[in-house]
This record gives C-alpha cells, structure tokens and sequence, in this order.
C-alpha cells in the first residue's frame, strides 16, 4: 500500500465543472491523487481523459452505458476503485464534480481519517449555497428520517473511508440504493468533519425538487424494515383507537345518548380509518419486499460499464551530465 489517494467522483453532462476540479485537485494533492470519473451516461458532454492529461493527473474516466443516476453512478466507481485500487490506496474519497465539495478540503478529510478507531469520515456543513426552499426541506427531511428510522443524517456523498471501509460499503446492496444511508447503516465506525459547502464551478444543478424528494425517499428504502416497524405500530395504535372509539359509539347508541345519525356517522369515519392502517401497513410490507429484491451488488457494476478510459503521467528521466 502506497499513499495514494483515490478520489470517485460522478460526472453528468457537467464536463465544464468537472474539468475544473481535477484542476483543483491537481493543485491542492499533485501526484498523489488518482480521480476515477465516472460519466453516468453523458450525451451532449462526455467526459475525456483530456482534462485529466491537461491538469496533469492521473486519472480514469469510467463511462457507463446508460445513465443509472448519481447514487449508483457512485457506486459502480466505488466498485471499480476497490477492484483495482485496494491493495495500493491508502484511502477512497467519494465527492461530487459540481464543485459544491471543495478539493481544498480534501485534505482535512484525510486528516481526520487517521485514527485507528475511525473508517469513515464524513463532511458535515458549516455553510451552504443554498436557496430558502433547499434548506427547509432539508431540515424537514431530516427530522422525518429520525422519526421514521431512529438515526440522524447530517451528510451526503462528500466523505473519506479506509480500504476496509470501501470493501464494505462495496459488498452492500443499500450502497446502490442510498450512499450516505448504506453508510449508517454498515456498522462502521463514523467521524464527522465540519466544512463549508462551496458554489457550482459552471452551470445550473439538474436536481430539481421532485428529484430532490426521490432522493430523500431512496436514504429511507435502506432502512426499510425500521420503517416499517415504526408506521406499523403507528398504525396499530391508530387502528386501536378506531376500534376503541368504535366501541364507545355503541355503548353510547345503546344507552340513549347518541343523536339520530350520530353513531352511524362516527363508526364510519373509524372504519374508514381502519381500513386505511391496514392498507398502509400491507403497502410498506411490500415495498420493503421489492427493495430487497432490487438492490444492486458487487458484481453488477461489470454489466454497466461501456468503456473504460486512463489518462497517466508521463514522468520525465533525469538527464545525465
């Protein structure tokens, strides 16, 4: 194992920012780094190994033959880099290209990566360049994941790991679902790392908010089974109270005290409410089922590469006098 740096980074018609990161990392790592872009599928702007060559990095651009979005464009990289990387790296660092996660602090990252009770460090914001609307459904969203999963998620995609960490996070199937959830839920040993989020280097973000709120859905998927769980005894109260009230309605109606139409109109509503638990329950029963089923795994990333592409230095010979 060397002092490599392996750097995995998703690449969707954004070839202008991405170009300007591996600038950036270039100047804040030098030949130390080595950047696995992955381009999910590009049409209009794929990505070359060219800006690699001209930054002078080294470098792979991994182009996939479909765009499978950025979780699992993440995920194949990270496969890829483990396969061929984890006996030479010293650790994997997964970031977007936008620009949003700044190459200067990398470093701090991997500084913080280096005790030996932690695998993963992840970045977690000071700041934000983010508009009122972002922020406040982030808060929301957080809070609804807490209540639904009993864990907070502070994170996203920007974060460091040992060799052991990636081989991990590679072998689960949550990882190609949700890459910051699949880490909560590896049993890792997790540090955060405060840092500021930086502006887009060119362009707009293609993330819009209903791609946003999938995004939000998918970090639940992972945890699935506590979600259930939890709806499922929410429902189970809310099911007993109908019945409860149900009960109450009758003894009222056979003691004489309800009004004309009153009972009936009650044990309606309750049973209505009955049957929609019940209904809800059934419902996450099965889509828990297909998320099982549909998960990726280690060996699928093969199947969704199309080509594979490596820009290398060309290291210069001293010339002897």
């Amino acid at each position: 194992m060397d002092d490599r740096v392996v750097i995995v980074t998703p690449v969707y018609e954004d070839a202008a920012a991405a170009t300007q990161l591996l600038r950036e990392l270039a100047k804040e790592l030098g030949p130390s780094v080595h950047v696995i872009a992955v381009d999910d599928g590009s049409v209009h702007e794929p990505l070359s190994t060219q800006p690699m060559i001209d930054a002078g990095i080294e470098g792979t651009v991994v182009t996939l033959r479909r765009n499978v979005g950025h979780q699992r464009a993440i995920a194949v990289g990270l496969a890829y880099a483990v396969e061929h990387f984890a006996a030479r790296a010293s650790s994997f660092v997964t970031m977007d290209s936008d620009g949003e996660d700044l190459p200067r602090t990398v470093l701090p990252l991997l500084d913080a990566l280096a005790p030996d009770d932690v695998d993963v460090v992840v970045a977690q914001r000071r700041s934000r360049v983010e508009t009122l609307r972002f922020r406040i459904f982030y808060q929301v969203y957080k809070r609804v994941f807490r209540l639904l999963t009993g864990r907070w998620i502070s994170f996203g995609n920007f974060m460091a790991m040992k060799p052991a960490a990636a081989r991990r996070l590679v072998g689960m199937e949550e990882t190609w679902v949700h890459v910051a959830s699949s880490v909560l839920a590896s049993k890792l040993r997790i540090a955060g790392c405060p840092l500021d989020r930086g502006p887009r280097y060119a362009g707009r973000s293609k993330l819009n908010f209903i791609g946003l709120a999938l995004h939000g859905f998918r970090g639940l998927m992972v945890f699935a089974e506590d979600v259930l769980v939890r709806v499922g005894v929410a429902c189970a109260l809310l099911a007993g109270a109908s019945m409860l009230g149900a009960t109450t309605a009758l003894v009222l109606k056979l003691a004489g005290l309800a009004t004309p139409g009153w009972f009936s109109m009650v044990v309606g509503i309750l049973l209505v409410v009955f049957l929609q638990t019940g209904t809800l329950t059934l419902t996450m029963l099965m889509l828990t089922g297909l998320v099982r089923r549909g998960g990726g795994g280690p060996a699928d990333h093969v199947g969704l590469i199309d080509r594979v592409a490596h820009a290398r230095l060309v290291r210069q010979e001293p010339v002897a006098r």
